[in-house]
Parts: structure tokens; C-alpha cells; sequence
């Protein structure tokens, strides 16, 4: 045997164990994973109804400047602020302050990374610059104190060692001082910083402060939460006090597992479906305990009616901590024209605080949306949710859902996160179930209906930011148990397809997966953002149904100079190569052999992606040796 044919022998060998090993891996541990988001269609979809000229002043602010981001955003306030960068939430945020923070992450004011190209290049990213504030007629011993606080990761991913969070101040010479920075570190609760405005250069009629975070998207993004920014005179070091009774968390859902149901399903059977009490978070920032009365209104929206309302009741909240309050769900209904209408219940908390207290943080409401769809999520992802799968091996993804009455499966609306590579060449094909093999005693998947079509994954810019599928015919559904849910086909490009995942979810997530042949129940918590569109008929998001590519693959697997792409094709096939970070690297159309040249590549994993005769799209990972 030649030199030649043992080093090809001995490669062969060791690319075999490198796949075995991980495949046990996978079968053991990696099955799924989680990963930042790299898009927020909350801020995309403000974006088109926002004017960047409004976030101009001339006037100069006056002491005292006091932000803690009550506002609806998800732009910050722009009587106090210059740009509008940073995502004003309550979210992202675990704990805050007060409700209401400041997120840095690495997308823009249009919610799309600023950097699509490098992964692993550190970017200035968010901003977030005062309006400017007269500090003229004040001098150093004035004791001005700038404070605030800020948490890393928060729901989000925590920044890493060489990112940062760091603020600036304008002087009257037109320079921007860093005078505090900060390091990624773990997940950690809110910490607060005191900065002294004391030195003459700041102390003009035009001052202003900036935060700025540096990041790099990497796999785990990098996100900051800021809250409650306080500058003021006659303050000292020690000067931490808050001195503020405020609602925190977002109040829960009156349904006692759905965020949201059609009315009609919930009407059927209100007393399983009702939650028993209604709760919220109430955090006392003072150095004493405080007596808090508080109470509640119910109404529903369209009719304007009345549900209920709660008598005041007082909660004792011993000095910097949080407690939760409760109210018992009402029983009242209201009247529908028809069964696919359309409620909503108005659930307004308030509270009486001292009059010497900021009161937007007051009152805080939740809305319970009856529509014509079912929901474990609360419309917002903080992370993503994907399968590891081969690029040879399909997977499946599955939610659990039930009814209390026989309904009309029309579609399903998905909430897809962005990624780099892009995804939408991944193809997808859509599914209900009435039983899953092995969950719940079922012996056998039962099949209500299996979408043949393949369908490309996409992202929503519509009001709630899902892409809506409409099956090809209406699918009846008895009362009880179903699934939906999304089949990642072999050889589509749809290993790690990225799903939105709302972490503030609270209770089990109803999902399961399929990788290697057996459904399993999901152990990552939060909600898979993946809704049963139910009754009357809906326009679905763009054209879905795509023309899939013939099976395909590439050798060799490692690869030297050439590739070979083996296809039952032989004309109009284009390609397109690009690295880990997305970046596009080579394209052009396949020769009469398939040869595609990567001699000028680095040693490395990429992306081959084709195209046949200008429809269908996939992709396959190969490395360079």
C-alpha cells in the first residue's frame, strides 16, 4: 500500500470517529440548543412610523433629569434623548428596578444586526445620548451626581469578557470623556453606579452623557440592561437611595395556561381555561418598609364594558425587595356577533405611592387577547430555539395544543429568528398530529395533516411579527389533544433553523422533538413561538410553496482544491459559497462536471449553497482542508 493511500486511509478513519463521536454526543446531550436573537421586529415595525428629525431639540434640559423608561417604546423618550438605538422593553430584563429598561444589543434602531458580515469583530453598537442639559449656572461644589443602574444578559445572552458597557460625557471643548466602563460578565442582578459631575468642563449650558456598548455577535450576542438614570444637585456618594414603590414584572395572563384562545374555545369551558388569580410584582426601593395600597379594573375593549374591579388592599414590602400581589379572576363574559369575533380584556394594576414618587410606574396594564389562534408566548423572543441536526438526517419539532370544542385548523404562524447564514433558503414542511408516537401512551403518530409542500422559513414584518402559513385545505380537529408543528427535511438546509423562544414564559413549554427516530419532551424552558391559526380563512405571508432542489450532495467531504457537486441536473445551476460569519466568498454557475474550484479558500468550515435554474434553494456544510 502506498504513502499516499495509508494518509487517505488514516483521514478516513479519523473523520469516521470525529462523526460517531459526535453523533453520540448528540444523541446524549446536544439535541437542542439556544442562541441570541440577531433581529427585533418590534423596533423594524416602529421603525416605519418614526422620524429620526424628531429626536432634535434646541431648548437645553434642566436639572433634575430622571429617566427610568416607563415609557411604550420601544424608542426612548425623545423630550430626553437623541437617538434612538437602545430597545426600550420589559422583557429583557430579569428583576428591574422599576418596570421598564434601557436593552443594548447588536441591532440597530431598525432591529437588524449592525455588523451581518463579522462575527467575531467588535462594533460600537447602541447608543444612548441625552438631550443636552444647562449646567451653567452651576459650579463644582453643587454636588451633582449622575447614577444608574445596569444588569448584563439579563433574558438575553451575557456580554463576554471583551465586550463592554461604557458612558461618556460631553465637555464644552465638543470631547466625549469615558469616565465608566464595564466588562461582559455572568447574568447578575441590577447593580447601581454613582458618577460626580464636578469638573468645570462639564459644568456648561450644553452638557450631555452617553452610553455606548461594544460587542461582537459571536454565538451568544452580547445584550445590556440599563434602568432608572437619575442626575441631580445636591447629592453625594452615598446618595443610592431610590425612594420609589413600583410595579416591576409584566402582570400574568388571566387564562390559566394559553396567553391567548379563541373565545369561542374559551367560552366552552371558562373554568378549566380561567386562571385563579390574576398576579403582578410590586418592589419597594425605599431604606423602610412601606404599607402599598393597590387594586385593579377589568374592561373589555371593544364594547368598552365593565368586568370587574378590585377593592383597595395594602401590602406591608420590607426595605429593597419585591412582592407579588394577587387579585382573583373575575367570571364576567361579554356578548359576541359571531364565533370568530375578535375580545379583548383590558386588566389595568395601579397603586397609590407618595405623591413625591415618579407615578408613570404606578400602573401597569395587561391586555387578554381572545383571537383566533392559540399561544403559549407573549409575542416577544429573547432567544432562539433550534434542533442540531445533520445535514443528512431530518428532524421534527412538535407544540402541544388543546380544545374544548371541535375547530377548523387553517395554518400555523411561525416567529423565525435571523441568522447568519441567512435562513431564508431553508425549507421547511408544515404538520398536525393528533397523537405523537410514545407521548401520552400513543403507540403510533396519528396524522390530521401533513403539508407535502416545502415551504421557505421568512420573517414577518406584520403587526405581531409572525409568518402566517395557510395550509392547503382546512383541517377539522375533534375536541382535545393535537400537535403542530414544523419537519426539517434531509438535505434542505433546515439543521439549526432558528425559532423564536419567549423566555418570560411561565409554566411547562408543551414541546417535542424528533431527531434520531423517537419523540422526547423539550428541557429547554420558555415558549417555542409556533401558533395553530384556527376558524374563519386568513391570507397567508407572501408566496411560501417553493420548487425543492433534486437531492444533492458534495464530494469529497473533506475537500482540497476541487468539490464535485453531485446533482440530477445539468443546466442553470448557480452557487454560492460563504463562511461561519455569512460572508460571501465565491459564486458563479456549475461547469458540465460540477466542479467547483475552492483552491483559493482557507482551511475551514463553509457553506455551499445552489440554485436551480432560478428556483429552490439549499445548502450543504463542507470544510477545506
Amino acid at each position: 500500500m502506498s504513502p499516499m493511500t495509508l494518509l487517505q486511509l488514516h483521514k478516513q478513519r479519523h473523520y469516521l470517529m470525529l462523526f460517531i463521536v459526535f453523533f453520540a454526543f448528540l444523541k446524549a446531550n446536544g439535541q437542542e440548543s439556544i442562541a441570541p436573537v440577531r433581529y427585533n421586529p418590534v423596533v423594524k415595525n416602529a421603525s416605519a412610523t418614526n422620524s429620526r428629525a424628531k429626536f432634535y431639540r434646541t431648548t437645553a434640559l434642566a436639572l433634575p433629569f430622571f429617566e427610568d423608561f416607563t415609557n411604550p417604546g420601544p424608542y426612548p423618550d425623545s423630550n430626553k434623548w437623541m437617538d434612538n438605538e437602545v430597545y426600550v422593553n420589559n422583557t429583557m430584563c430579569i428583576q428591574p428596578i422599576a418596570r421598564g429598561v434601557a436593552t443594548f444589543d447588536l441591532l440597530n434602531n431598525i432591529g437588524l444586526p449592525y455588523d451581518t458580515l463579522n462575527n467575531f469583530t467588535s462594533i460600537s453598537a447602541d447608543s444612548l445620548t441625552s438631550k443636552p442639559i444647562d449646567l451653567s449656572a452651576h459650579v463644582g461644589s453643587d454636588s451633582i451626581y449622575l447614577s444608574f443602574f445596569y444588569q448584563p444578559g439579563g433574558y438575553g445572552f451575557y456580554p463576554d469578557s471583551t465586550d463592554s458597557l461604557s458612558l461618556y460625557l460631553h465637555t464644552s471643548n465638543n470631547d466625549w470623556i469615558k469616565v465608566w466602563s464595564v466588562n461582559g460578565t455572568k447574568v447578575q442582578a441590577f447593580r447601581q453606579v454613582m458618577i460626580a459631575i464636578n469638573d468645570t468642563g462639564y459644568l456648561n449650558a450644553n452638557f450631555q452623557f452617553r452610553f455606548i456598548n461594544i460587542g461582537a455577535n459571536r454565538f451568544s450576542g452580547s445584550t445590556w440592561n440599563v434602568d432608572y438614570i437619575r442626575l441631580a444637585a445636591n447629592r453625594n456618594r452615598n446618595d443610592t437611595a431610590v425612594n420609589d414603590i413600583a410595579y416591576t414584572t409584566d402582570p400574568s395572563y388571566m387564562l390559566n395556561d394559553y396567553t391567548s384562545m379563541p373565545y369561542r374555545q374559551y367560552l366552552a369551558n371558562p373554568a378549566k381555561e380561567r386562571a385563579a388569580n390574576m398576579t403582578d410584582t410590586i418592589r419597594n426601593n425605599y431604606a423602610t418598609s412601606q404599607a402599598v395600597p393597590y387594586s385593579y379594573t377589568a374592561r373589555e375593549v371593544i364594547s368598552n364594558t365593565l368586568l370587574s374591579s378590585g377593592g383597595a388592599s395594602t401590602l406591608t414590602i420590607p426595605a429593597y425587595t419585591q412582592q407579588q400581589i394577587t387579585f382573583p379572576t373575575y367570571t364576567n363574559a361579554v356578548p359576541i356577533a359571531a364565533i370568530n369575533d375578535k375580545v379583548v380584556f383590558e386588566n389595568k394594576f395601579y397603586l397609590q405611592s407618595p405623591p413625591s414618587e415618579p407615578k408613570a410606574n404606578d400602573t401597569i396594564i395587561r391586555d387578554q387577547i381572545f383571537d383566533n389562534y392559540l399561544a403559549y408566548d407573549d409575542g416577544t423572543a429573547e432567544q432562539a430555539y433550534y434542533l442540531n441536526l445533520f445535514p443528512s438526517a431530518p428532524g421534527m419539532l412538535a407544540i402541544e395544543y388543546h380544545l374544548n370544542q371541535p375547530d377548523t385548523l387553517r395554518g400555523l404562524a411561525i416567529y423565525f429568528n435571523r441568522q447568519v447564514p441567512v435562513a431564508t433558503y431553508k425549507t421547511i414542511n408544515l404538520f398536525a398530529f393528533n397523537k405523537l408516537q410514545g407521548i401520552n401512551g400513543a403507540f403510533n403518530n396519528d396524522t390530521a395533516y401533513f403539508d407535502r409542500y416545502y415551504v421557505n422559513a421568512g420573517y414577518a414584518d406584520t403587526i405581531n411579527h409572525f409568518y402566517n402559513y395557510r395550509f392547503s385545505k382546512p383541517v377539522p380537529l375533534p375536541a382535545g389533544t393535537f400537535y403542530v408543528g414544523a419537519f426539517l427535511p434531509a438535505f434542505s438546509g433546515s439543521d439549526s433553523l432558528y425559532f423564536g423562544l419567549d423566555r418570560n414564559r411561565i409554566g411547562g413549554n408543551h414541546a417535542y422533538f424528533n431527531v434520531l427516530g423517537s419523540w422526547g419532551p423539550s428541557v429547554i424552558n420558555g415558549a417555542i413561538m409556533i401558533r395553530p391559526l384556527l376558524g374563519q380563512y386568513f391570507t397567508g405571508t407572501g408566496v411560501h410553496t417553493v420548487q425543492r432542489v433534486s437531492k444533492w450532495s458534495v464530494s469529497p467531504n473533506p475537500a482540497s482544491n476541487v468539490l464535485y457537486v453531485d446533482i440530477k441536473a445539468n443546466e442553470n445551476i448557480s452557487y454560492l459559497i460563504s463562511d461561519i460569519q455569512g460572508r460571501i466568498l465565491l459564486t458563479g454557475s456549475l461547469n458540465t462536471e460540477h466542479h467547483v474550484d475552492i483552491s483559493s479558500l482557507h482551511t475551514g468550515m463553509y457553506f455551499l449553497q445552489i440554485t436551480d435554474n432560478g428556483a429552490g434553494q439549499a445548502v450543504q456544510k463542507f470544510i477545506k482542508e
